[in-house]
């Protein structure tokens, strides 16, 4: 959508949102699609960037991928075993289509990967654990090229590190493998979980999801279902993060509070009131923001990576000194300089952030680095006094649909100018909400 954000702070949020589903779902959820025979339908679909890029891979791979409504029907008769290049080069994710065409067409040529500039992000885990499958490998410049003559066959893998991109590519090209696949050392995380039951529904056996070893029985068809992904916790964690930054109280619907637990809980500890339910999860902020002492990201269960700049920018709030360490990307906080424009106290030491109290933020003028990156500099910007502007802001829009909308309808005074005299996407608060 593009477009700079113009964001006047100060203004405590109210309200209620329903989480939308989670794009870490969609999207390895619409590469999964290459592997069924009939329809697939995923329910309820953010429209993201993300997505529309990975539609853009499923037509050029020769399947039928197309909105109804909020859906997405994917009829999969893929026929062509080269990703398109700009799609592909769009966003991390399209290294998950490989191993779907790799097993429907015994080829796939793609372009490396792309997605936000937050680190090495490597995708030797992905490419080891399909060789050991029978995938052959070859680099040519920015090219990779995957063959497997024989086929995949099912291998017993153990990951060097609980990564969740290279869980989900080995569970891709694990169901429809010849024999069984013995996955160890793999990424615990909901999204997973939701990845093997979407498999199942459609016709796999995937064991052990959501737990460090999963085992998959291999299947030569699989055929199509509807299926509602699960709600996005990183969503559910910038709303909080939000209501702790600028105040007020807002009640997240759709999301089990379980999966965004550590980031509720440091939340309860710098003194925001937090109630939840099974599907639900109230965050108040009334009074002084205390802040946390030191934070650790790490894999599932801990504190999710994604949640680090966004717990970041409520840090920015508090009356005592924080820190923050991810231990996932080396530049996961390449926000601390828009945070900085805010007159924030910030320091970056390697992989920590560290933060120091300042009396109040002030509006500023910042850029969107990478997508986490900018939902954190809209939080700081309503908590900071006075006018801001996001510039950048596509990275935003490739994992918050509807943001400016979702906000405004918690009070927010925010709106989007767009380039070249467009008119504005202007969101004020109605008297209702006032």
């Amino acid at each position: 959508m593009g477009g700079d954000l113009i964001i006047t702070g100060g203004v405590p949020l109210n309200g209620t949102v329903r989480i939308p589903a989670a794009k870490n779902s969609v999207l390895p959820l619409l590469a999964a699609s290459l592997l069924c025979s009939g329809t697939v339908r995923l329910l309820a679909v953010p429209q993201l960037a993300d997505v529309d890029a990975s539609l853009v891979l499923l037509r050029g791979a020769g399947c039928t991928a197309r909105w109804q409504g909020s859906d997405i029907t994917v009829q999969s008769m893929p026929s062509v075993c080269r990703l398109v290049p700009e799609a592909a080069a769009q966003m991390r994710a399209s290294i998950l289509f490989c191993a779907p065409l790799l097993a429907r067409l015994g080829r796939v040529e793609t372009v490396l990967p792309g997605g936000c500039r937050i680190g090495a992000r490597p995708i030797d885990l992905h490419l080891s654990g399909l060789t050991q499958m029978g995938a052959h490998c070859c680099e040519e410049g920015t090219r990779l090229i995957l063959t497997a003559p024989a086929g995949l066959r099912g291998a017993d893998i153990t990951l060097g590190f609980p990564s969740v991109g290279a869980t989900e590519t080995l569970l891709l090209a694990a169901v429809c493998a010849q024999g069984e696949t013995v996955l160890r050392g793999a990424a615990r995380e909901p999204e997973i979980v939701d990845l093997a039951a979407f498999l199942n529904r459609c016709g796999g056996c995937v064991q052990g999801a959501g737990t460090g070893t999963v085992r998959v029985q291999g299947r030569r068809v699989l055929y199509g279902c509807s299926f509602a992904p699960m709600a996005d916790r990183i969503v559910a964690s910038t709303l909080a993060c939000a209501c702790a930054a600028a105040g007020g109280r807002v009640e997240l619907t759709g999301c089990a509070p379980a999966v965004y637990a550590p980031l509720l809980e440091i939340l309860a500890q710098m003194g925001c009131g937090i109630e939840t339910g099974p599907e639900s999860a109230v965050i108040v902020r009334s009074g002084a923001l205390h802040g946390a002492g030191r934070v650790f990201t790490g894999v599932y269960p801990a504190l999710a990576t994604d949640a680090a700049p966004l717990l970041a920018a409520a840090m920015l709030c508090a009356d005592s000194v924080s820190s923050i360490e991810d231990v996932v990307f080396e530049r996961r906080f390449a926000c601390a300089d828009g945070f900085a424009a805010f007159g924030a106290d910030v320091q970056v030491q390697q992989r920590t952030l560290h933060i120091r109290p300042v009396r109040q933020l002030q509006g500023a003028e910042a850029a969107a680095p990478d997508l986490r990156g900018g939902a954190a500099l809209v939080i700081a910007a309503l908590a900071a006094r006075g006018r801001s502007r996001i510039a950048d802001t596509g990275h935003i829009d490739r994992g918050y649909a509807c943001f400016v909308q979702m906000l405004a309808e918690l009070g927010a005074q925010i709106e989007r100018e767009m380039p070249c005299g467009s008119t504005c996407e202007k969101k004020t608060p109605s008297k209702k909400q006032i």
